[in-house]
């Protein structure tokens, strides 16, 4: 295929600013929407700041970027700089006064090679706080360097092209991952997998608005294949569909990030709290035999199996005359609504002797906890039956048997708080229900994590509808609409560039041949 010269692109582009000042061509708006790539920094200043983390510790790393990196490090580590990523040990020493303030290993990373880009230095220091303070306040007296603002080394990373957005949310994720399963949703996010997605569609999208844009442009003059449109038409068809599929995602993946939301339900003195106690493994609620003990929601975080997991307690329901507790019971109502999974707390020794007569309890007490609006569906709702110490073996084993598989019930676990007999079943049962609700973020495809993903990814699919919609009687309008849906795409990643996409024009049509 030819390949235009440096020379041929710009006579192509000479050509094309002529038919610009006649045509009033879409090409022009196009530049004029996607007209900046990302550009250089907008600040030259040399940022240092404590990396690893305040507190004692056994070594801290300090770190500096920016362009008086290399001074920095002359003037407080020896005038000779290090070979380029390799730790040398040095003493460092304060640059106005030449007094040592510590021995540690020092690390050169010229740019473009370093995580902003930039020339970067590393001090791997004591973690003592009196000698990171001389220190930082050592690389304050270097001429043309200031402390860090919060997250400026990875916005510099961003501007300089290391990291897009969506990178640099996974990185964020790590940093505040606190169980297995999320620490892997979010390593695998900043790895750029799912931004590889978006910037792939962006492709994708670049060429259909490129031949579309062409199209309008230049068909006059055949200077454009036949079936470009048709083609551009299919490509536009499948890339909606591949995005309304990803949105298809339950949420699983926002869960797994922010935590799944299981509320502890039931009557009064049917030991929620106890459960809630038992979860967490703490004393988290007060718990006591007199009834309605619990008023307010009680929260906690908790890690079931790998994931992450906010407990919320709720008040018993039943009815009262206390105006506090009917508060308490309206709370927990709503909190059941909002709810990705309910536990639904019964009393074992409540249920009556007949499987049928014990089926119709539960589902009374399913309807009880939003008996004005829907219930729980079965597949967000489990039936814990506490207090199964209390029954004897024969009614155990019977509930155990018979309830299992009953139609119209939730999942049923059988258990006692008191002496964690069932415990690990039912601890079994959560974990598989919380797996369900947040996917394994290993399988399959990345999934969205933020809802600024989601909303700039729904604004993509209106806009591809436009398309679909003005396809035939206004051409002009349906590009308008890819237009859009580029821009969409390109506010989850930071990036849209417009040469990307005179490059394409140049490859595919070879224009004024």
């Amino acid at each position: 295929m030819f390949r235009p010269s440096s020379i041929h692109r710009g006579v192509c582009r000479a050509v094309i600013r002529g038919l610009w000042t006649n045509r009033r061509t879409s090409l022009h708006r196009l530049l004029s929407t996607y007209g900046g790539v990302q550009g250089g920094l907008a600040d030259a200043d040399t940022i240092f700041a404590l990396s690893s983390g305040y507190g004692r510790c056994g070594v801290a790393v300090v770190r500096v970027s920016g362009p008086a990196s290399a001074t920095a490090l002359r003037s407080m580590a020896g005038h000779r700089l290090p070979p380029p990523r390799t730790a040398l040990l040095r003493s460092i020493t304060d640059p106005l006064s030449g007094e040592m303030l510590d021995r540690g290993l020092v690390l050169w990373f010229p740019a473009p090679h370093s995580f902003t880009g930039e020339d970067s230095v590393e001090f791997h220091i004591h973690g003592g706080p009196a000698v990171i303070t001389a220190v930082l306040q050592a690389l304050g007296s270097v001429p043309g360097t200031r402390p860090a603002e919060a997250g400026e080394f990875t916005r510099r990373a961003f501007q300089a092209g290391k990291l897009d957005l969506t990178e640099v949310e996974g990185l964020g994720d790590l940093i505040h991952a606190e169980t297995e399963a999320q620490r892997r949703q979010a390593l695998r996010q900043m790895s750029g997998e799912l931004g590889h997605i978006y910037r792939d569609w962006s492709h994708k999208l670049k060429r259909c608005l490129a031949h579309i844009e062409a199209f309008i442009d230049f068909s006059e003059d055949e200077l454009i294949e036949d079936g470009v449109l048709d083609q551009a038409d299919r490509s536009v068809c499948d890339l909606q569909s591949q995005i309304e599929q990803h949105l298809r995602d339950e949420r699983r993946g926002e869960r797994l990030r922010s935590g799944v939301h299981v509320v502890i339900a039931g009557a009064t003195n049917a030991g929620k709290s106890s459960l809630l106690n038992t979860l967490c493994q703490r004393p988290a609620a007060i718990v006591s035999p007199i009834a309605g003990t619990t008023r307010d929601i009680v929260e906690t975080a908790v890690d079931i199996g790998g994931f992450p997991v906010l407990l919320s307690d709720t008040a018993g329901l039943r009815e009262s005359a206390d105006l506090v507790e009917q508060e308490g019971v309206r709370r927990a109502r709503e909190r059941v609504q909002q709810a990705d999974l309910t536990l639904l707390v019964v009393d074992s020794t409540c249920l009556p002797s007949d499987v049928q007569r014990a089926a119709g309890f539960l589902s009374e007490h399913l309807r009880s906890v939003s008996p004005s609006q829907k219930q729980p569906a079965t597949d967000m709702c489990l039936l814990v039956l506490n207090k199964s110490d209390l029954l004897p073996e024969t009614q155990r084993q019977k509930l155990k048997m018979e309830l299992r598989g009953v139609s119209g019930l939730p999942a049923v676990c059988l258990l006692s708080c008191q002496t964690n007999e069932g415990l690990k079943d039912f601890l079994t049962v959560l974990q598989s229900s919380v797996k369900t609700l947040c996917g394994d973020p290993l399988a399959g495809a990345p999934t969205l994590t933020q809802a600024r993903h989601r909303a700039h990814l729904q604004q993509c699919v209106a806009a591809l509808s436009q398309f679909q919609r003005y396809r035939d009687s206004d051409l002009a309008l349906a590009a308008e609409g890819v237009r859009l849906a580029l821009t969409s795409l390109g506010r989850i990643t930071g990036r849209v560039g417009a040469e990307e996409i005179l490059d394409i024009i140049f490859k595919d049509f070879c224009i004024g041949k």
